[in-house]
């Protein structure tokens, strides 16, 4: 890589950080190609991004923003998965390590707030942000079901009394 090269992968992995929630830092213990495709695209399903970077180039794009603590991490083969869902990013990899001994969680940020290992694990398991909006969907949708079905209570259990008077008066 040549200085334009460098300071080009540095602007883009800064400005990726700029939209992020998340950013995890994972350090590769042997993957082969094939598993890290694999990885790769469960990161990219999730809505996230996995991006392999030389650690020097990578605390040269932290500097200066949010995710500074990080910087700590960033030693050995690392790289790093973001996501602007706070869960996204943090889900994907760990699912993915849970399978394959070969990937170790070292930690991440999410916003000034450095996490450890077990840190992104909890975030992990918590809702991501498209479930909260179907939980919050469903329960703004469910009185109004609620109120239709008691409105048609009433009429449906006088038809089944009617029912059982006649039936009872045929027999």
């Amino acid at each position: 890589m040549d200085r334009s090269q460098k300071a080009e992968s540095v602007a883009s992995l800064n400005a990726s950080l700029a939209e992020a929630g998340v950013v995890v830092v994972t350090r590769n213990l042997g993957l082969t190609v094939a598993q890290s495709t694999v990885l790769r695209g469960k990161v990219r399903d999730a809505g996230a991004t996995y991006k392999v970077a030389k650690n020097r180039l990578a605390k040269l794009a932290i500097q200066d923003t949010d995710y500074a603590g990080i910087d700590e991490f960033l030693t050995g083969p690392t790289a790093l998965a973001v996501s602007a869902d706070p869960v996204a990013a943090a889900k994907a990899v760990v699912e993915f390590a849970k399978t394959n001994d070969k990937l170790e969680i070292v930690g991440g940020s999410m916003g000034a707030q450095v996490l450890n290992a077990d840190g992104i694990k909890a975030l992990a398991s918590m809702p991501s942000l498209d479930e909260l909006r179907a939980k919050v969907i469903g329960l703004v949708q469910a009185p109004a079901t609620k109120v239709a079905q008691l409105a048609t209570a009433p009429a449906a259990k006088l038809a089944r009394v009617f029912g059982a008077y006649a039936a009872k008066d045929a027999a």
